[in-house]
């Protein structure tokens, strides 16, 4: 519900302590602004909160940093009068009948804590044992560590232990250009350094005679592949796991089980370990070390190669302009950074993966969802994740198309791949024009990049399946995968027949197009319908 532009919960009249209590609203975003959509814009922090408060208090003394913070902590600390009467301003939304309730609830809620505070010192005095039970955790001053703290602190260490799952998670937080511009970054790095030693721009005479540009900023699997393409897949992936870990799966859990909801969030993620590791090693291993070792390594010594000149093996046709030594350092650190890139693209895809499993397995275990308020609202989380699946997919198949294209043109007779683009979409007007044959040549990235086509496509089918199942979304689900299948094959048919690029850009056109509208100007539609059937 919202309150002058703000995030309303009613009070629930139940016995829970003010602790409990604020816990819940905290986690909640009770009284934070909304967005477009109606969700609020997170949950409370104790700078937010704490600014909150001075932002309505007409002298703006608030309350200090340090006393929002105990609030937040789980200790003994209560509260006084005149902080319950801002905090019930805060989450009754400045509404004054909504503030009067919320200044009845909290004040019960400070009395429940009180009257536990009592009762807890009186059952110390009275049953404190004269020797403490040495088989039971006890404080320096002899009294017993509680359960709750027990359990917290086999949680705390569970957490210091090393979890690939959970480090991998932790790089898609905090802003989501954090992971972008760090990418983004190790991309020109790399071309600056191609520039320096010379391989950004550089010619060699073909087999047929031909003079061929295969200079490192003309690979669009390095330039547009890691400049443009994967730090936008880690950008909206970034955000859609923000999203659903403080907005939306706060939204369709059941209110008793929102404390809990970054724990569980967790042990879905850690779910997936064996996954993560099994990923990191082929990256880094197979992908990384053994194929750096077979494709560039091995001929920059033996000084011949399978597969076609490219900047990497521009030392054997192009000596002058390079050395081995260098060659052989600057595919080092280029093939390091591309395999780490990788294994953070498929941890993101794991990702995403996981947010759909996590969504299928609240609406399975929620009592309520038949009701039409909150299956509104899950049809509105479900319909938001799915376009940033949606998004992501397209992304991950730019990604395929640019590896393809260059391994391609590269065992073509183009003379740089713009050209040979261009050419091939007049040859359909010329007679005589035949394909190229791979023959000659070994293309790794074929392979690599059906790889990653698969991945990508199999958690956008998986996504699909659970959160399209609502009859309403059918027409934004069926315009979603009719662009991904045209992309697809327009990237299994690179190569194959004169003319291929034009069914390409067509593809390509038409997935930039769902980039920025992924329901192709039926969403708005589906949501009005759907908002009336609520009303």
């Amino acid at each position: 519900m919202t309150k002058n532009g703000k995030y309303f919960l009613r009070p629930e009249r139940n016995d829970r302590d003010f602790k409990e209590l604020f816990k819940h609203l905290a986690s909640a975003g009770a009284g934070r602004p909304v967005d477009c959509d109606g969700f609020p814009e997170g949950p409370w922090t104790p700078d937010l909160l704490a600014a909150a408060i001075t932002q309505i208090d007409p002298s703006g003394a608030g309350v200090e940093l340090r006393t929002v913070q105990l609030w937040f902590q789980d200790n003994e600390k209560g509260i006084s009068s005149e902080n319950i009467r801002w905090l019930s301003r805060i989450f009754g939304c400045n509404d004054p009948e909504a503030t009067s309730e919320w200044q009845a609830e909290l004040s019960a809620a400070r009395s429940s804590l009180l009257a536990k505070r009592r009762e807890k010192r009186n059952a110390k005095e009275s049953n404190a044992p004269e020797v403490p039970d040495l088989a039971q955790p006890v404080h320096a001053d002899g009294t017993s560590v509680p359960q709750s703290d027990r359990a917290r602190d086999d949680a705390n260490r569970r957490n210091q232990r090393f979890s690939l799952a959970r480090t991998s998670e932790s790089l898609f937080g905090g802003s989501p250009l954090n992971l972008p511009s760090s990418v983004f970054a190790g991309a020109v790095a790399l071309g600056f350094s191609s520039y320096f030693l010379g391989i950004h721009q550089a010619t060699f005479d073909s087999l047929d005679g031909h003079i061929k540009e295969v200079g490192f900023i003309w690979a669009p699997n390095w330039t547009f592949l890691f400049m443009v393409f994967m730090p936008l897949f880690f950008a909206i992936v970034a955000e859609l796991l923000v999203f659903w870990k403080y907005e939306g799966r706060l939204h369709l859990v059941a209110h008793s089980d929102r404390m809990d909801s970054s724990d569980t969030w967790a042990r879905n993620v850690e779910a997936s370990s064996c996954t993560f590791w099994a990923v990191f090693l082929i990256c880094f291993l197979f992908a990384g070390v053994f194929q750096w070792i077979g494709v560039r390594l091995l001929p920059l010594v033996q000084g011949a190669g399978s597969i076609a000149p490219d900047w990497g093996s521009l030392a054997l046709v192009q000596p002058e302009v390079i050395s081995v030594p260098e060659e052989i350092v600057f595919t080092g650190f280029a093939y390091f950074y591309m395999c780490v890139c990788f294994y953070v693209f498929f941890a993101g895809l794991i990702l995403l993966y996981t947010v759909v499993q996590d969504f299928e397995k609240i609406l399975a275990g929620s009592d309520d969802m038949q009701k039409a308020e909150h299956q509104h609202e899950a049809n509105t989380v479900g319909a938001r994740v799915m376009r940033g699946i949606f998004r992501c997919t397209v992304l991950g198949i730019f990604i395929a198309i640019c590896m393809k294209l260059q391994s391609t043109y590269l065992a073509s007779s183009g003379t740089n791949i713009v050209r040979w683009l261009v050419g091939d979409m007049t040859s359909i007007f010329n007679t005589g024009d035949e394909i190229h044959s791979l023959a000659d040549y070994s293309a790794p990235n074929h392979f690599s990049s059906l790889l990653i086509v698969l991945a990508t496509v199999f958690v956008f089918l998986y996504g699909a399946s659970r959160l399209g199942a609502s009859g309403q979304f059918h027409v934004l689900m069926g315009m979603m995968v009719t662009t991904v299948a045209i992309l697809v094959a327009s990237y299994l048919l690179i190569g194959v027949f004169a003319g291929f690029s034009i069914l390409l850009s067509v593809a390509v056109l038409i997935a930039i197009y769902g980039l920025f509208d992924p329901g192709f100007g039926t969403w708005n539609a589906v949501e009005q319908r759907d908002s009336q059937s609520v009303s």
